[in-house]
């Protein structure tokens, strides 16, 4: 067993790092404040590789393994969660259940320009009635021969404003449950659908959250991912694989409120010197670096099975808990080490603990996590 990292992966992470600090942060704060999606910043992820991390080259994109993906997330989720969540979907489930299950003419028809960041990927699950109960879809797609017909209500979807190919669930047969559920490839200019409002939320501010309103949408039967009926083994394959990237979200989340509360407390004095040199401080920052490591560990075992071919649907599952979880409470204690200055957005630990929260709830409650994690251990 190796716990050391290849050159590779050393430079996918460098780079990363660098890009963050000095491409991201600066404006950081103002787009959380005007709720401003990161445009320019994701152009020039994608011109990186970071927008198609894992993809084929022959398709524009990276080639690269799902540690180098696990790394790369982590260094920019500790400065811009808003950005790393755009990142998130568009390689783990946008792109990588494209070129999993998608014909060759999909792949060669949306990924180029999906990988290198041209274009942007959503993924379109939740529902107003359908959140962790994800077989209740009310959105259908009706069967017309050679396309279908597209009518119903999506909501809480990241990029739904910004991106131009979507990835949309709908309810083909409902006599058959979740069997009845398809994937369609839905474009922007496609006739009949409309992006509704933009919520207005408590962190990830940067990134546009969106309803999306379909009415007689004509989908071509081609844009169909996988067989009839597909459509919801679809979406819990590409949500397991997903689970590894916002994992890695939280993860560098917790990591970034570490390091900040690690630079903070060696600067603040109280008492004569400086907070690092207090017990309680250091107990503190012992709980904060036990939980990053941790969940570093997690997120990188989850990748290892994912990348050698093993099951790790339960391992990213556990990833994805302890991380999140472990962005809350990091985010939490940051905020407490920096006292007052942690309240204002100055010191921006007030907007990892805002931004930490939705790891605990999108692509999977930790609740659902709980559930996936039983099921594999009393299988």
């Amino acid at each position: 067993m190796d716990f050391n990292l290849s050159e590779e992966h050393l430079a996918v992470r460098d780079a990363a790092r660098e890009f963050a600090e000095k491409e991201l942060l600066p404006g950081v704060i103002e787009r959380d404040n005007e709720q401003k999606f990161p445009m320019e910043q994701i152009r020039a992820m994608g011109q990186l590789g970071f927008m198609g991390m894992m993809v084929d080259p022959k398709y524009g994109g990276g080639g690269m393994d799902t540690i180098s993906y696990v790394l790369a997330m982590e260094e920019i989720s500790k400065i811009d969660a808003s950005a790393s969540v755009c990142m998130s979907v568009n390689n783990s489930l946008v792109c990588w259940g494209l070129e999993t299950f998608g014909t060759e003419e999909q792949k060669q028809k949306y990924l180029p320009a999906l990988a290198t960041g041209e274009k942007i990927g959503a993924f379109c699950l939740s529902e107003p009635e359908a959140g962790s109960d994800a077989t209740s879809q009310r959105t259908t797609a009706e069967d017309k021969g050679d396309h279908y017909l597209l009518n119903g209500t999506k909501n809480w979807i990241t990029n739904g404003n910004s991106a131009s190919i979507y990835l949309v669930m709908a309810q083909t047969d409902p006599l058959k449950g979740h069997k009845g559920i398809n994937c369609l490839i839905v474009e922007r200019e496609f006739d009949g659908f409309v992006v509704g409002k933009k919520e207005d939320k408590l962190g990830i501010r940067g990134s546009d959250t969106h309803s999306l309103m379909f009415t007689d949408v004509k989908v071509p039967k081609e844009n169909r991912i996988g067989d009839d009926g597909f459509g919801f083994t679809f979406a819990m394959k590409v949500l397991s694989g997903g689970r590894i990237g916002i994992g890695s979200q939280a993860l560098g989340i917790a990591a970034g409120a570490l390091e900040r509360s690690i630079a903070y407390a060696k600067e603040r004095k109280a008492f004569g010197k400086e907070i690092a040199n207090h017990q309680a401080i250091q107990f503190k920052i012992a709980d904060m670096g036990l939980k990053v490591e941790a969940a570093r560990l997690l997120c990188l075992k989850a990748a290892y099975l994912k990348d050698t071919k093993q099951d790790y649907g339960q391992a990213s599952a556990m990833a994805k808990l302890y991380a999140s979880e472990a962005a809350m409470q990091n985010a939490i204690e940051a905020v407490q080490i920096h006292g007052g200055y942690g309240y204002v957005k100055e010191y921006h630990v007030e907007r990892l603990m805002r931004d930490a929260k939705i790891t605990q709830i999108y692509e999977g409650t930790s609740e659902i996590q709980k559930i996936v994690i039983s099921r594999g251990l009393l299988k």
